[in-house]
């Protein structure tokens, strides 16, 4: 055998070892981030139900100084709509699914662009003695090709980096309201 064709089958071996591992990963993921407020839970739930509120907060509303929002049904709570589309932040949509005033904020979360993707983002408020722990996750299902990028790419890390910075400034709007 030549070793053209060795190297051909090196890669071969290896390509599909790669997607047998990968197929062996879970179907879901979920991450979560938290963060204690020094601010009572009716000061911040507002922040997370409006969504016209995130641009005050939320790590993509930066990341794309072009972005184009649209917002329907509910002003806010149950039923709130906000549409988005950007080069650098892709395209999708959000609804609030489940708002019970002020400890949870439940958000179905549809991605369009670059990569289809339904999943569930939620909000919980914590109170305590005046302070708030605000805790966002979300969780979906991870499709095939997911699965092969999570072989080289963490979503927890990833996706929970900007969580932290989205909750650092909710904390610092919250905290300055």
């Amino acid at each position: 055998m030549g070793t053209l064709l060795w190297i051909l089958l090196i890669v071969v071996v290896a390509l599909a070892a790669l997607l047998a591992y990968a197929a062996t990963r879970p179907d879901t993921f979920s991450l979560s981030r938290s963060i204690a407020i020094n601010a009572p839970a009716a000061r911040i739930f507002p922040l997370i139900a409006d969504f016209r509120e995130w641009t005050k907060w939320s790590p993509w509303e930066k990341l794309d100084p072009a972005l184009q929002r649209a917002y329907s049904g509910a002003e806010r709570g149950v039923g709130a709509v906000y549409e988005w589309e950007g080069a650098k932040a892709g395209q999708g949509r959000m609804e609030i699914a489940e708002a019970p005033e002020p400890s949870r904020v439940r958000i179905k979360l549809d991605f369009i662009k670059p990569f289809p993707a339904n999943n569930v983002a939620t909000f919980e408020l914590a109170e305590r003695g005046g302070a708030t722990t605000v805790t966002w996750s979300m969780s979906g299902p991870q499709a095939f090709m997911g699965k092969v990028v999570s072989v080289f790419m963490s979503m927890d890390k990833i996706v929970g980096r900007s969580f932290e910075q989205g909750l650092a400034d909710l904390k610092r709007v919250s905290e300055a309201a």
